[in-house]
C-alpha cells in the first residue's frame, strides 16, 4: 500500500482519537459514581504504565498522534487508578 505521509498521519490521528474517546465513558462513570468495584488495580497499574511508555515513545519519535492520545489517556487512566487506590484504603 502506497500512502502519502499526510495520509499516514491522518490514520494515526483517527486511531488516536477513537482509542482515547473510547476510554472516556469509563473515566466519567468512575468519577461520577465512585464505584470502582469492577476495576482491577493490577490491570489499571499495568495499563497506565503502558500508556505512559507509549507517551514517552511518542515524545522520542516526535509523533503528535501518539503524544496527544497517550497524554490524554494517561491522565484519564491515572485518575481512575488514583481513585481506585484511594477507595481501597477506605
Amino acid at each position: 500500500m502506497n500512502l502519502l505521509p499526510h495520509q499516514i498521519e491522518l490514520i494515526g490521528y483517527c486511531a488516536a482519537f477513537l482509542t482515547t474517546i473510547a476510554f472516556l465513558p469509563q473515566a466519567v462513570q468512575s468519577w461520577r459514581t465512585r464505584d470502582l468495584s469492577g476495576i482491577s488495580v493490577g490491570m489499571y497499574s499495568l495499563f497506565t504504565a503502558g500508556v505512559g511508555l507509549w507517551l514517552i515513545y511518542g515524545l522520542i519519535i516526535e509523533k503528535w498522534p501518539l503524544i496527544l492520545a497517550n497524554a490524554l489517556t494517561f491522565a484519564l487512566a491515572l485518575s481512575i487508578l488514583v481513585l481506585k487506590l484511594r477507595s481501597k484504603g477506605q
